[in-house]
């Protein structure tokens, strides 16, 4: 009955984790808007390379560039000073740099339809939205207009997803009419999902009940997928937000959505610094943290994820879950044999371990508890998983 630590893992240590459970890790956004509104300047900053090619010209990304980011998080680096680990290593997101979309992309204008699909394999979308003005960088329609191009994006989504259902509808007619269950269900879904988008609103605005949860998500329509509104402004309001992004956050308040504002020109421009320099830049721009850390945080919060911990002399690590994940599904996001033959975690909660000076102190303090299948894993607990071979 082996007790270990991610240090402790001896084999699983030289494989990649589970890739069953890679998606439960992190989670991957896409990176949306119109040409020319500052998409690839952003994601060449967060991801700090230059593999995305910022031009001032449409569809100068043809190819969707993924990068891979380190999720910041402060309680990882305490965790690892305290335990004395010799490695530390964050969580990551991963990015999407999806070329620019315009108008009719849903029928195939611009590459709309390979756009489409990259975003379809997206778990969320952020939504770079325009909000400064430069004579120097061409709009594609000629104005600087947020809501407008919001607009534009989502009813090109919307139609390529009304597209997607008249066909899947035609396809699924005769085993729907031979009774078959899933076919029923399926039908019944997309007919409510057609009913909305019919009506002007995207499918995410369908109530689904709790059994129809993973088949709805099967169906895997773009505007069901959760959007955050990235509202690039210009570097002088960068800290306070100007007219523009006002006007965003409004209309993101009002359909239930997020927004985050950043300046994508000062992202570029931190991500080129180490990191003393960066914070003296931030400081002098009037901002406490860099866009990143925020974007990210909107982005956990978007998908309901937390954060739990396995720290030990070897390394310190932080493991992406959602929300409300029981402690045997935690375990398997390291591997799926913790899952399978999982027994009990040993818990310690993040600010237990760092009152308490690490595990041992902790355990003796009578904060280590032991949790066993039906333990609900929380946002900072420090885990140590035993199970069967």
């Amino acid at each position: 009955m082996p007790r270990l630590t991610r240090s402790d893992l001896g084999p699983y240590m030289r494989s990649e984790p589970d890739k069953r459970k890679a998606r439960i890790m992190g989670f991957k956004m896409g990176i949306v808007g119109l040409p020319n509104v500052g998409k690839s300047t952003l994601f060449n900053a967060l991801t700090r390379t230059a593999a995305a090619q910022a031009a001032n010209f449409p569809f100068c990304t043809i190819e969707p560039n993924v990068g891979e980011v380190a999720v910041p998080d402060d309680r990882l680096d305490t965790l690892a000073e305290i335990a004395n680990s010799r490695q530390i290593i964050p969580a990551r997101m991963t990015f999407v740099d999806i070329a620019g979309l315009v108008k009719g992309a849903s029928k195939g204008e611009g590459l709309g339809n390979q756009f489409l699909a990259n975003i379809r394999e997206t778990d969320a979308i952020a939504h770079v939205l325009r909000c400064f003005e430069d004579g120097d960088i061409t709009h594609v329609d000629g104005r600087v207009d947020p809501l407008a191009d919001a607009a534009t994006i989502e009813t090109e989504l919307m139609l390529a997803d009304l597209e997607s259902i008249e066909k899947r509808l035609q396809n699924i007619v005769r085993k729907v009419r031979g009774g078959d269950k899933e076919a029923v269900q399926q039908e019944r879904l997309l007919r409510a999902a057609m009913a909305a988008l019919e009506d002007g609103r995207p499918a995410r605005t369908v109530e689904v009940d709790v059994d129809d949860q993973k088949s709805w998500k099967m169906l895997q329509l773009l505007t069901t997928k959760p959007i955050l509104y990235v509202c690039n402004v210009d570097e002088a309001s960068a800290a306070t937000g100007n007219a523009f992004s006002n006007k965003v956050a409004v209309m993101a308040e009002e359909q239930g959505a997020a927004h985050v504002v950043i300046s994508a020109q000062i992202e570029e421009e931190i991500s080129q610094l180490d990191a003393d320099e960066a914070e003296m830049f931030l400081s002098e721009m009037g901002l406490e943290e860099a866009g990143l850390d925020r974007l990210i945080r909107a982005g956990y919060a978007l998908l309901h994820l937390e954060t739990y911990f396995t720290v030990g002399p070897k390394e310190a690590r932080a493991w992406t879950i959602k929300h409300g994940t029981m402690a045997p599904q935690a375990a398997g996001v390291i591997h799926g044999d913790f899952e399978k033959g999982f027994i009990r975690a040993e818990t310690i909660a993040y600010d237990d371990y760092v009152t308490l000076k690490g595990e041992q102190s902790a355990k003796e303090a009578g904060k280590m508890r032991a949790e066993g299948k039906g333990y609900t894993v929380k946002d900072g607990d420090v885990l140590h998983f035993l199970f069967n071979t």
